[in-house]
């Protein structure tokens, strides 16, 4: 189980504590992100479809996310980020009732898919979404 106000896992992703359940804080970054200027491409209810079939899952909501002017150029970079972009936050609870909000860590995307000559693309966008996950989590 994670702790802390945000852990950087090995895996590639950073994890930061809620202080609202999964709903408050899915509209607070919806909130944030419009106030942004970025584009909201999906909002995925994965417990909602669960819940459809039968199954329960704990509250867990994908926002997919994103802004084409920074996300372009790094797929000119190299292509294959493609596959991880546009950018995703899921907001999940866990088996002790803490919430989170889970997103890809930038640089371990830029290592993932060997990028080179966008690195200073990829310190802003690590700065934004810990911002924005640091606004939606207080």
């Amino acid at each position: 189980m994670m702790s802390g106000v945000a852990n950087a896992a090995s895996d590639g992703v950073i994890s930061v504590a809620s202080q609202h359940d999964v709903n408050q804080t899915a509209e607070r970054m919806l909130s944030i992100l419009e106030q942004k200027g970025m584009t909201v491409f999906n909002q995925v209810k994965h417990s909602d479809g669960a819940e459809k079939v039968g199954i329960e899952l704990r509250d867990t909501q994908l926002i997919i996310f994103g802004n084409p002017k920074v996300g372009s150029p790094l797929m000119k970079c190299q292509q294959l980020i493609a596959l991880d972009l546009p950018q995703k936050a899921l907001i999940w609870q866990d088996e002790a009732g803490k919430v989170w909000i889970s997103y890809n860590d930038p640089q371990y995307l830029a290592k993932r898919h060997q990028v080179a000559g966008c690195d200073p693309v990829f310190g802003k966008i690590a700065g934004a979404l810990a911002g924005i996950s640091k606004a939606a989590a207080n």
